[in-house]
């Protein structure tokens, strides 16, 4: 008996390493669908806080959301102006790229964007966050960063996926 069990856990186990293989150039392909998930280059990033009462500067219908982005160069000016006033404002060519935003939704936690994927045109945004329970009043953190455009079709944010324009 001991040993059957010790098949069948051995056959589970290969089965789980069988669902998850890399091409060559290192993506991970995973599940029998054999869905491809790369990680986008991250060209900069930067992080910081950002006043609650300037929320409304971020592109419209994105305000609220723990994740987005922007895909012009007028609103990042506009971003960035309030992120970080006393530095000039970073050159992005927004022909090619996006800024993407991770921030705080519930509590002050300062947070990185570490990692950005990409799987059937959908981008999700990683970000490592220190953890507290103080509660947002003037600012949250907020951490941007510059990704190529192409191929990213929706941000995923708050449970859906944000249509890239």
């Amino acid at each position: 008996m001991k040993m059957l069990l010790r098949f069948l856990l051995f056959i589970d186990m290969l089965t789980i390493v069988a669902c998850v293989s890399t091409t060559p150039d290192g993506k991970i392909i995973e599940d029998e669908k054999k869905e491809v998930i790369e990680d986008i280059k991250i060209i900069q990033n930067w992080s910081g806080d950002f006043p609650v009462a300037k929320l409304n500067v971020l592109p419209r219908g994105q305000e609220r959301l723990p994740a987005g982005y922007v895909s012009d160069a007028a609103t990042f000016k506009s971003v960035w102006e309030i992120f970080s006033p006393a530095t000039p404002v970073p050159e992005v060519n927004f022909e090619n790229n996006i800024v993407v935003f991770g921030r705080n939704t519930q509590y002050y936690n300062r947070t990185t964007i570490f990692k950005v994927t990409l799987k059937d045109g959908v981008a999700e945004i990683l970000a490592m966050a220190t953890m507290s329970a103080n509660p947002i009043q003037d600012k949250v953190a907020i951490s941007m960063a510059v990704i190529p455009r192409e191929g990213v079709k929706y941000i995923f944010t708050a449970g859906t996926n944000l249509p890239v324009k």
